[in-house]
Order: structure tokens, then sequence, then C-alpha cells
């Protein structure tokens, strides 16, 4: 299995070791910001019982309850941090394509590791939602230390395929993701704004923080094409056209510029930060200048 060295080198880790995650608002009752919480894993206060998902801790098992029903459900306790985190990484198909090296599903998995390594060091808890027309892996915000193995073997083992359904995935997750906290979408937000948008705001009025990651190929941005070029969809199978990009150029750019645009409203209107990054640049540098940033405006 990949080791979090395979995600995260040693200089990624120089980058952000002295940063942190600074929540603005106030998130369950926890003045978020700078700070050196002392405390590690749980509390002794017994919150409910929840069935149990991969990653959970063993020793959390509630074996009266297995012997009665069959089933393993876990004890959940209140947990001591700041600040719990849960990054919701796109793996639709858009995300695999790279017009280079790297892909945007290779870029987002490292960022999201970087991410999960930064709020482990603070003692913040963090889990990871897979998605691209539903769930397809949720693991809880955990804040132990052990807990960023289990990020990065599932990150490890996501594979960009299937369409996006960036709205309807976000609705459905507001009643899963019950608890305040912080939620970092990574994604290219390919899709219906006004659906993303909606979901946003459903987001914020359930009085979670949201920063959204937009991930680009530079190809997407500048539309470098010159010749003749077969153009396939990575989200339907067996759909593509031969063009002529030179015909597409001028519409195309418009197009996007309209579409981050929008986007770009939007996210100001719910007060959801939105920051565009390209896998041509270092995600460590472009995230250590985001949170140093956020760390002035705090």
């Amino acid at each position: 299995m990949p080791g979090v060295s395979s995600f995260l080198t040693p200089a990624d880790v120089r980058r952000i070791a002295s940063l942190q995650v600074l929540a603005r608002t106030v998130v369950e009752g926890f003045c978020s910001g700078l700070h050196r919480s002392p405390h590690k894993g749980f509390s002794v206060e017994f919150r409910e019982h929840r069935a149990y998902v991969p990653g959970d801790e063993i020793r959390r098992l509630d074996w009266k309850i297995f012997a009665r029903r069959d089933r393993f459900y876990v004890r959940e306790f209140e947990e001591e941090t700041n600040v719990r985190a849960t990054i919701l990484l796109d793996v639709s198909g858009s995300m695999a394509y790279g017009s280079g090296e790297v892909t945007k599903h290779h870029y987002a998995t490292r960022l999201a590791a970087c991410l999960a390594y930064l709020m482990l060091q603070q003692a913040d808890g963090v889990g990871l939602v897979s998605f691209d027309t539903g769930v397809r892996e949720y693991i809880p915000p955990r804040s132990r230390p052990g807990h960023l193995r289990v990020l990065v073997d599932a990150l490890a083992a996501s594979k960009p395929g299937g369409e996006t359904e960036l709205g309807r995935v976000f609705h459905d997750l507001v009643a899963r993701v019950h608890r305040r906290g912080l939620l970092i979408v990574i994604s290219d937000c390919f899709g219906r704004v006004p659906d993303l948008l909606s979901a946003l705001a459903h987001f914020r009025h359930a009085r979670h923080e949201v920063i959204l990651f937009q991930v680009w190929d530079p190809a997407e941005l500048e539309f470098p094409f010159r010749t003749w070029t077969r153009f396939e969809s990575l989200e339907r199978a067996a759909h593509h056209q031969f063009v002529d990009p030179a015909t597409l150029r001028e519409a195309y750019l418009r197009r996007v510029a309209e579409f981050r645009e929008e986007l770009k409203r939007g996210c100001h209107r719910h007060r959801v930060d939105l920051v565009p990054l390209v896998t041509d640049r270092p995600y460590a540098d472009a995230l250590a200048q985001y949170l140093t940033l956020r760390r002035r405006r705090a």
C-alpha cells in the first residue's frame, strides 16, 4: 500500500508545517483560529452509537450491541478539538484529465493529503468524502495521528470515473455531515453552476464554513490546440468529436470566462472562499500562499 511519503514529500511538509487552517467562524462552541489544543482522541463524555464504517477504531466497537443485533456499532464521544473538517473530493471522470504528467485527480489527492496532514498536526479532526454522482466513500472526522494513514489509503485507492452531480450530492450530504464544521471541497466544479451554488448555500445555511478549491488543467484555461483534434468525454462513454480547434477557440474561452465569473460571484454572495488552482503550480506553494493570506485576514 502507498505510504504517506508517496503523497507528501519532505519539501511539502516543511512548506506547510508552520501553517494552520483558520476557521473565521465559531464552530460547535469553540473559538476557531490559532490554537494549541492539548486534547487528542476523545473525551469521556458519551454521545451516541452509530454504525461502524471502515477507518473506525476497533476498540470503540460496542460488543453488547453486536451480540443483540449481529451488526457492528461504535460508541461516539464528544471530540475535544477546535475544528472538525471534512474534505469533499470530486472523483468524477473529468478529474482524470491531464494535458501533462499530472492529472487533476493526482493533484487533488495530493492537496487533500496536504490538508489532512495539516489539520491532524494541530490536533483537529479531519474526514474524507469522495463522490461523483453519489457518495463513494465516507470516512468520519478523527483527530488521532494514525488517522492520516486511513485517509491516505483511501486517497490512493480512489479512481476517477463517472459523471458529476455536485448539487445533488452536496444537498444529500447536509444531513449526513450534521455537526457544524469546516467543509473543504476539491473539485473542477464542472456542471450546472446554479445547482452547485444552491448546494453551497445549503451548507452555509447549516452553518458550515466552506472552502472551495477549484482545480484546473492549464489546457482547460488556455485552449492551446492548433490542429484538428479528437475531443473525448471522460464522463460519457463513446462520446467524442473530431474538430478544428480554430472554430471553437473564441467561443470556448468566452464560455470559460463566463463560467468562472458566475461561480466567483455566487461564492462571494454565499460567503464561500473560492480558491482556483492550476495543476502546473506546486500545490504546497499555492496552499501555503492561501493559508498565509487567510491568517492575515483572521
